[in-house]
């Protein structure tokens, strides 16, 4: 079957960070017991299978491995279906993302970005009509792990104030459309004036430029990027309030924790990661009820994938960009 996959790992520093991509035939899919398969109409890019070209998260012994965690298509019934990807040891019980044996399609399971894919059955999530291929698609990382931030770790209810900082990217993108369909007060950040306007159409009441001033304090800010935004994120915090990160997409390292402002102000600093089987539904009706849609940065044929991967390389994205079979 056609894929995109992994063949090789470049260094962080290459002239060629794309150079072990490779777009052409791998083997159909195996199915042990208890799994199925999905024919995949759409799967979405993440900054994840960027970093899987260099080797993060992803072994060397697993090389050839099809990229890609997200995909919505047609299952073995033929019913209209959404993949989780998460895969979580057989025998865990609850919260999958809390599973120390779990992990993502395409780390020690091949990815989604073929013409079919191998998941547990428990991973098949039902489609809404509602949504098309190309919108389900960009659910399962970026959008589940939006919803887990604000609506379970970050437990925030309509009314609360919330921060997105670096718009543009497919998480906090998909933050600032959940947070005010929920009914949030959304302030949002950028360094590029293109996506903080950007974020006002999509539903940012308000934008500031990466590190300006507030006009007030708020209940909680949403985090990806890391060492850049830290410092702006905690002093935008009312005493009290959340910080929740997943990501450190700028970097993981601080120059100032703000350890102090931290425990006087009596912060709380809430990692989260991915999200469940069970939320992933729960987000689906939640889009299916409000009419929300995810949005759509470009589409690209499979075919045509490293043209994906070079956008997402240089940042020039807003939204998500999908790949459609």
């Amino acid at each position: 079957m056609f894929a995109v996959y992994a063949e090789s790992f470049a260094p962080r520093d290459a002239a060629d960070p794309l150079a072990g991509l490779v777009l052409g035939e791998r083997p159909d899919p195996e199915v042990p017991e208890g799994w199925t398969t999905v024919t995949v109409r759409a799967a979405s890019l993440n900054h994840h299978d960027l970093w899987s070209l260099q080797g993060v998260g992803l072994r060397q012994e697993a090389l050839p491995m099809i990229l890609g965690c997200d995909a919505a298509g047609i299952d073995e019934d033929g019913n209209e279906v959404v993949v989780h990807a998460v895969i979580s040891d057989p025998s865990w019980v609850g919260d999958e993302t809390l599973d120390p044996r779990r992990s993502l399609l395409s780390e020690r399971y091949q990815g989604t970005f073929a013409e079919k894919v191998a998941v547990p059955r428990r991973n098949v999530v039902p489609k809404p009509a509602s949504l098309s291929f190309e919108e389900a698609a960009c659910l399962p990382t970026a959008w589940l792990t939006a919803y887990r931030m604000l609506f379970t770790r970050g437990d925030l209810k309509a009314g609360d104030s919330v921060l997105v900082q670096g718009a543009g990217g497919g998480v906090a993108t998909a933050l600032i459309i959940l947070a005010r369909a929920a009914g949030l007060r959304v302030l949002a950040t950028s360094r590029e004036e293109t996506k903080r306007a950007r974020a006002l159409e999509i539903g940012a009441h308000e934008v500031f430029e990466s590190g300006a001033r507030l006009p007030g304090k708020v209940d909680a800010v949403m985090e990806t990027v890391g060492r850049a935004t830290w410092s702006h994120s905690i002093r935008a915090l009312r005493p009290g309030g959340k910080i929740v990160i997943s990501g450190t997409t700028s970097g993981p390292q601080l120059d100032d924790a703000e350890l102090t402002r931290i425990f006087f102000l009596q912060l709380q600093v809430i990692g989260s990661t991915m999200g469940t089987r069970a939320e992933l539904a729960s987000l689906l009706s939640l889009l299916d009820a409000t009419g929300t849609k995810p949005l759509v940065d470009r589409t690209v044929p499979m075919e045509k994938a490293r043209d994906a991967f070079e956008a997402m390389s240089r940042g020039d994205l807003f939204g998500k960009v999908v790949l459609t079979r």
